[in-house]
């Protein structure tokens, strides 16, 4: 084929032109020149074998040369070496320095050769396999130092050599003021971002200690790893943490790209919850995962393949940004639900790896922005990234709120439910030991037979026992619920402490301990308080002392100090028995505590005495103090407030068997027969008393609606119509207006709180528990009958 003569010169002069361009020197003729790039007076040579040697390439032919048509020439993933060719002339009439920079800070290793003719006037070295301290710039950057004689030409070789990396290929010519700069920059805009990066992975390294979600965690390790997989690209971990080279610093970009790509895998899989997305997807992540520990054995025992690690990191990261995009759609396809923040991180992150490939082919221009646009990439998502944790944390916080307010819920289900149980309980508990201890009593009172009488109190105390218990247990409901509450009465404190000092004076000689009893002070004829409770507390301690002695003797002193209208009254109760060791005082007011957890089986009980005295008296506005030393005993002293009641003498009641109840009827409303005949065989000795009894409400009432009565006794659970429902219908005039303010007095196993305040809204006047106590139903009959 023959050329036309107008094609042959158009060929021939760009032939000419091209030769000119490769061949064409760089001039120095600006003293004030501060960059400039040299990839148009440079050409490049590929030693595939990468055995060659300078000699060896200074023989090759212009041909084998082609020119650098891009400022940043990206050679790719390879294990062959480039040589780089250009010749500079100072032009000016003075000497030039100037810094010239190539390839990137990972480079493996680059060597610059100058020459002026054939004699070599320069010999420098720089890279990430050789120490600082060899280099012949001591920078993370790949730099040497270009110094041009007046009127002097010098050309330049240079060998770049990489282990599979990709290879850049820039020549920036720059002077030490502009590089300075640049420098500085850099320092800030990098200091920034690093910054960013390390203060993002504390914070939510901190998040995942105080909520113990794994998603802050991978979330944490995947901030800090691909920080430091920038960290190792730009040349900080070899200059700073690694500054003699060797094996990790040639290693440490792949090394941490591969555990930055798990972390990333593992932070998605637990955001997006991927395993409830797709079971797919899922084995996909973990897959990936298989290959990157593939790639890491490579890494570390496998060098003759090292090469391949870095393109096939590349892919495994391009397959993770699609596996992660994938997943989104599917999410936002099957309950149209998008994660913003996280898609915008995922979409920075692929952006700025786009841009940086279009810079590195020229299609973009070569730029700070264009230079660092990974890094820009990265540090948006980390920002988007971190705002979708954020995002994260308000709706954990919600869930949590969420699953508070449902624990609150269900707490104050089981309360009720516990409330209910406790109030079952105490009610069918109580009512078989009303029978049992009235009738033991009865049998007591009866017969003088001592076989009898005998076993008649070992079945009153083990009833008592029982009971006892059984209140401890109530009381621990209410002190947990904060529903403890006193009910102050006028009472006689003296005949409380000589009921007190009869009973323990005969269960002490039963062990064969010496019981000592002394009141110092005056006893008022009556007191303000809670009888009960100050029974209960000075029963439990004295319990606790004859329970904890087991030879000696037990004192109960009792100190009164008369202020104005208050009572102060002190207790000291002491014992030699096996005490407390220090160690235990501090644990000792705690529920269910004993000194020693054998000591339940050793001596019984539940271990909530000193917890419900504790509580007691601190309501009483009291103090409780405990001294003891091990095997020599215990000292507990106690102090609490009494209002004195002014009155000249104690009232004088007179016993049931004395009285003429001749104008009394009551009414006795109760399901249970057992119940019935203890009330039966209390009031048969009660002359002239007439007394019906009501099965249930509907019965009382029409008892109610033929005869006219003094007083009602109500039990309060009943079938048919319960207490309540009868209260209710009596108040409001149902059985006969006449009947409408007849004295109610509830008489019931239930001794809850919430069963006393019921009572009285519902106008009951007087609330009495099971066991009956004879002393107590006399009192409140004769307090609350009315006349007819």
């Amino acid at each position: 084929m023959r050329c036309s003569p107008n094609l042959r010169m158009v060929l021939g002069f760009m032939s000419l032109f091209w030769s000119g361009m490769v061949w064409s020197q760089f001039r120095v003729t600006s003293p004030s020149l501060q960059e400039e790039s040299l990839h148009r007076h440079a050409v490049i040579y590929k030693d595939a074998t990468a055995k060659l040697t300078l000699e060896a390439v200074q023989q090759l032919p212009s041909s084998a040369f082609t020119p650098l048509v891009v400022e940043n020439t990206d050679l790719g993933f390879t294990t062959a070496t480039y040589w780089l060719r250009f010749s500079i002339k100072n032009e000016l009439d003075h000497p030039v320095s100037y810094y010239l920079e190539t390839a990137r800070p990972i480079i493996d290793k680059a060597t610059l050769y100058g020459f002026e003719g054939k004699k070599r006037v320069a010999f420098q070295e720089s890279g990430d396999r050789i120490p600082i301290s060899q280099k012949s710039v001591k920078q993370r950057k790949t730099l040497f130092t270009i110094t041009l004689p007046a009127h002097q030409e010098y050309q330049y070789w240079i060998r770049l050599q990489s282990d599979g990396e990709v290879i850049n290929a820039p020549l920036l010519l720059r002077s030490s003021d502009q590089l300075l700069d640049t420098i500085a920059f850099e320092q800030v805009v990098f200091g920034f971002f690093y910054g960013m990066l390390l203060l993002s992975a504390i914070i939510y390294l901190f998040f995942f200690f105080a909520m113990k979600q794994r998603v802050f965690l991978n979330y944490s390790l995947y901030v800090f790893f691909i920080g430091m997989l920038q960290f190792s690209v730009d040349g900080f971990f070899h200059y700073i943490l690694a500054p003699n080279g060797g094996w990790f610093s040639d290693k440490a970009v792949i090394f941490f790209a591969i555990i930055a790509g798990y972390f990333l895998g593992r932070y998605a899989q637990y955001y997006l919850e991927v395993w409830n997305v797709s079971t797919l997807i899922n084995r996909l992540f973990y897959g990936l995962y298989v290959f990157l520990a593939g790639l890491m054995v490579i890494t570390l025992w496998v060098p003759d393949y090292f090469y391949l690690t870095y393109p096939l990191m590349n892919l495994a990261g391009l397959f993770e940004l699609l596996l992660i995009i994938f997943t989104l759609w599917v999410i936002y396809f099957r309950t149209r639900v998008i994660y913003q923040f996280f898609s915008l991180g995922i979409l920075s992150l692929v952006t700025g790896f786009v841009v940086f490939i279009l810079k590195n082919l020229s299609v973009l221009p070569v730029s700070f922005a264009t230079e660092n646009s990974s890094k820009l990439g990265t540090g948006l998502e980390v920002i988007f990234l971190s705002l979708s944790m954020a995002n994260l944390i308000k709706k954990l916080r919600d869930d949590r709120e969420q699953l508070q307010i449902e624990a609150l819920r269900k707490s104050e289900e089981m309360n009720e439910m516990k409330t209910y149980f406790l109030s079952n309980i105490s009610h069918e508990l109580r009512t078989p030991l009303n029978a049992i201890l009235n009738y033991s009593d009865a049998i007591l009172q009866e017969s003088e037979a001592p076989t009898i009488r005998e076993k008649c109190e070992v079945i009153r105390s083990n009833s008592r026992s029982l009971l006892g218990s059984v209140n401890d247990i109530l009381d621990f409901s209410k002190i947990e619920k904060e529903a403890m509450t006193l009910d102050p009465q006028p009472f006689d404190l003296k005949q409380l402490l000589n009921d007190l000092h009869q009973d323990f004076k005969n269960r002490a000689a039963e062990k064969q301990l010496d019981f000592q009893w002394v009141v110092e002070g005056n006893v008022p004829h009556q007191v303000v308080g809670d009888r009960d409770r100050i029974r209960q507390v000075f029963y439990n301690l004295l319990q606790n002392a004859l329970k904890f002695t087991a030879e000696g003797m037990i004192k109960f002193r009792v100190e009164l100090t008369t202020e104005g209208t208050l009572l102060q009254v002190k207790g000291i109760i002491s014992d030699t028995g096996e005490g407390i060791p220090k160690s235990k005082m501090d644990q000792i007011y705690e529920s269910f505590t004993q000194q020693r957890i054998d000591n339940k089986r050793k001596y019984g009980g539940l271990g909530l005495g000193l917890y419900i005295v504790k509580a007691l008296i601190t309501q009483m506005n009291g103090t409780l103090h405990l001294d003891s030393l091990v095997n020599q005993g215990t000292v507990c002293t106690l102090t609490f407030p009494l209002e004195i009641v002014e009155a000249e003498a104690p009232i004088c009641v007179a016993t049931p068997e004395e009285r003429d109840w001749s104008d009394t009827r009551l009414l006795v409303v109760e399901d249970n027969v057992m119940n019935q005949m203890v009330l039966k065989m209390i009031f048969k000795k009660w002359p002239h008393l007439t007394v019906d009894y009501a099965m249930h409400g509907e019965e009382a009432l029409t008892y109610l609606s033929r005869q006219e009565y003094n007083l009602i006794l109500m039990d309060l659970q009943m079938p048919i119509m319960d207490g309540y429902e009868t209260t209710l219908a009596i108040r409001k005039g149902q059985s006969g207006i006449n009947s409408a303010a007849i004295p109610i007095i509830a008489v019931t196993a239930d001794v809850m709180e919430a069963t006393k305040v019921r009572v009285r809204e519902l106008g009951m006047n007087h609330y009495m528990t099971k066991p009956v106590d004879k002393a107590q139903l006399l009192e409140a009959i004769v307090a609350y009958r009315q006349e007819l």
